[in-house]
């Protein structure tokens, strides 16, 4: 069948957004018969349209606490009954089965509900929608003769569609409806599945099922030929970076993304105000000061040829004087990621109509998430990296002590280590990261490159390193530039031979126990 009248409907909604006036317009100007259940059917009365009850359609009651009213023949029977089959339709008309042409249904909201603090089991129960899903299927199966609205924002669409038609709406509306159904209703039953199941006490279940609305198309992705998508998870929580506000500026790209996940997780780990420049996902300049306006500018002149055209996050508000410092500096910005913005640092901002900003609304500790990477023909999963680092359990491994305020800059860059992707060398100074050793086949390499990179900045600096130095070689580099103290896991064969290089240099060296490997 192609162009289908639509002269019978039943609605049956969770979200009333725009039904009476949707519905009003079915039955004033296309004479449709509007059936209705419950909550719905007296929203439509009381918005002046008038309905047929459900069990006046059924010939029997809702009953059992609403959870029986829809399954019933005279509804499925009209949903599923082919028009274009004699016998269907007279068995329809021996047992007095009326044929239903558009179905308007939206489901029990359990996504939601299971998401709710303290929700139990019972009320998780209660809002799995029965009815919803079988008329949603039965009418879908059947698009050939039945249009299926799922979303309020579809009614506008369905309504004009039919002003064209003479009350009608065409085959191929109708299969793009239906295909939305079986998405949504797959959808509905794995969340329902993944809560039975308790996929979230479970560390590792042994099915997992992702739902991905995309947010946008990429212009490209790492490099112009190749296509790319952005794709958020369902339940991504609020002040992630899925979840951000655009304030201004060009659509992200591939790489922004990439780069600004690496910021904003990077500017989380810091309690006190904090600034992270990125650039290709490692820190380039790291700062923690009272002052935001401070933290920017040591944090830029750390190294300014590799800020430029950085991304930058901030883990508090955004005040105008931050941004006068960076035209200052004359700064070419990609993206600017942070919790918030003060009005007069958004005036400046137009300025540059460019430049991505993103305001999040809020920090999100780093912990309690799971990370994910793709690789060809499956999924990495894995726990944050977040662990309780109590420095009362640290180990000093040498004969010297760091002093208290070694201390507090060795655990400056045991954090800021953690966003320098492996094998990482850190070098930190004043609550300042002055010289970054990253992503070197070797460590000792990464040691070279930020002590240089340090200069005389390494002279009474401390280093962080993520993972145990094998050799006593990189620790004898940054001792040799200068460095007083260094952090690190500890747990190589060679500690002991780490450890007479730091005591023959006087160096404080202070073993955390844990790694943190950024690959």
């Amino acid at each position: 069948m192609s162009d289908v009248a639509i002269k019978r409907a039943l609605v049956s909604v969770t979200d009333k957004t725009g039904v009476v006036e949707f519905c009003r317009a079915l039955s004033d100007e296309f004479r449709v018969e509007i059936v209705s259940t419950g909550g719905t059917a007296k929203a439509l009365a009381d918005g002046g349209v008038t309905v047929r009850p459900i069990d006046d359609l059924t010939g029997f009651p809702e009953m059992m606490d609403g959870r029986v009213k829809t399954l019933h023949p005279r509804v499925h029977g009209g949903l599923l009954a082919r028009r274009d089959v004699p016998a269907h339709m007279a068995a329809a008309d021996e047992h007095g089965i009326g044929m239903i042409d558009l179905v308007c249904v939206n489901l029990y909201a359990f996504e939601a509900t299971v998401a709710k603090d303290g929700v139990t089991e019972q009320d998780a129960i209660e809002n799995i929608d029965i009815g919803g899903p079988s008329m949603l299927r039965s009418a879908a199966k059947n698009f050939d003769s039945v249009t299926v609205v799922t979303e309020p924002a579809a009614y506008d669409t369905i309504l004009a569609e039919m002003r064209a038609n003479g009350g009608s709406t065409t085959r191929e509306t109708r299969r793009g409806l239906a295909t939305q159904v079986f998405a949504k209703t797959s959808a509905y039953d794995s969340a329902i599945w993944m809560y039975l199941s308790g996929y979230k006490k479970t560390e590792f279940p042994d099915e997992v099922r992702f739902r991905l609305p995309k947010v946008q198309d990429l212009r490209y992705g790492e490099n112009p030929h190749q296509g790319a998508a952005f794709y958020r998870f369902i339940d991504a929580k609020e002040h992630t970076l899925a979840r951000a506000e655009q304030l201004q500026g060009k659509e992200l790209s591939y790489n922004n993304i990439l780069d600004t996940d690496a910021c904003w997780t990077a500017v989380r780990e810091f309690d006190e105000p904090a600034v992270v420049i990125v650039k290709h996902t490692n820190p380039c300049g790291v700062c923690v000061d009272a002052d935001l306006t401070i933290a920017y500018k040591k944090a830029h002149e750390v190294d300014s040829i590799s800020a430029y055209g950085g991304v930058m996050g901030f883990n508090r508000t955004v005040p105008a004087s931050v941004i006068e410092a960076i035209y200052a500096n004359g700064q070419f910005v990609e993206v600017m990621i942070a919790p918030d913005y003060e009005p007069r640092a958004l005036e400046l901002l137009a300025e540059k109509p460019n430049l991505r900003v993103l305001k999040t609304g809020g920090v999100r500790p780093v912990t309690g998430h799971y990370e994910s990477r793709a690789v060809e023909g499956g999924l990495l999963v894995q726990k944050s990296d977040s662990v309780s680092e109590d420095p009362a359990t640290f180990t000093v491994a040498s004969k010297r002590q760091p002093t208290a305020e070694e201390m507090e800059q060795l655990l400056f860059a045991w954090k800021v280590a953690k966003s320098v992707k492996s094998n990482a060398i850190l070098l930190a100074k004043d609550f300042v990261s002055v010289g970054v050793g990253a992503g070197q086949m070797n460590r000792v390499n990464s040691a070279r490159i930020a002590v240089a990179q340090a200069g005389d900045a390494a002279k009474g600096a401390v280093a962080a390193s993520d993972a145990f130095m094998p050799f006593p070689d990189s620790l004898e580099v940054c001792a040799d530039a200068g460095v007083t103290a260094v952090i690190q896991p500890g747990g190589s064969v060679r500690d002991e031979e780490v450890i007479a290089a730091a005591d023959a240099r006087n160096v404080a060296l202070v073993f955390t126990g844990h790694r943190h490997f950024r690959h």
